[in-house]
């Protein structure tokens, strides 16, 4: 039997501490309930995917803000469109090599200074230009082209 989705109907603006009451309640009560979802600009709603309609009740049972589930289950089709797509973290370390693939200096070399991962930027500097100068780029505006530990062996000198 596949998964099914349920909408919660809770108090405007209390979605969040629904879904964390929610989430101490599955723990506690060890359903299964595989996800809970704040679709982006649904006020007043949250959804829950379960294994049954029971699971999904006894999760949302007695908690504050929470004004139980509707009756219809909920096809993923009409939620998707308001889901955000949650990037895979990038995989970039300091001192990588990166080809810069958008913005104003698209196609340019450049060394990792810095990684902010909070803002998903990163700090760079140009191979290519004459003064080194920092800039700050968006972490999907670079591509690591190589990284700096794959330089090491290929290096050395075959005079032995």
């Amino acid at each position: 039997m596949e998964n099914q989705i349920f909408a919660v109907r809770t108090t405007a603006n209390r979605e969040e501490q629904v879904m964390e009451f929610m989430d101490t309640n599955i723990k506690k009560k060890k359903l299964e309930v595989y996800s809970i979802i704040n679709a982006h600009g649904m006020r007043g709603y949250i959804f829950v995917e379960a294994k049954t309609r029971e699971d999904a009740e006894q999760a949302c049972f007695g908690i504050p803000y929470s004004r139980g589930l509707l009756p219809k289950l909920v096809n993923f089709s009409e939620i998707e469109p308001m889901l955000e797509q949650i990037k895979a973290p990038m995989n970039i370390q300091e001192k990588d090599i990166v080809e810069i693939i958008h913005g104003p200096f698209k196609k340019e070399k450049a060394k990792v200074k810095r990684i902010d991962e909070t803002k998903e930027e990163v700090v760079v500097e140009l191979l290519e230009a004459a003064i080194p100068i920092p800039i700050t780029v968006k972490m999907d505006w670079v591509k690591v082209i190589r990284r700096e530990s794959e330089e090491g062996p290929e290096e050395k000198k075959e005079e032995d």
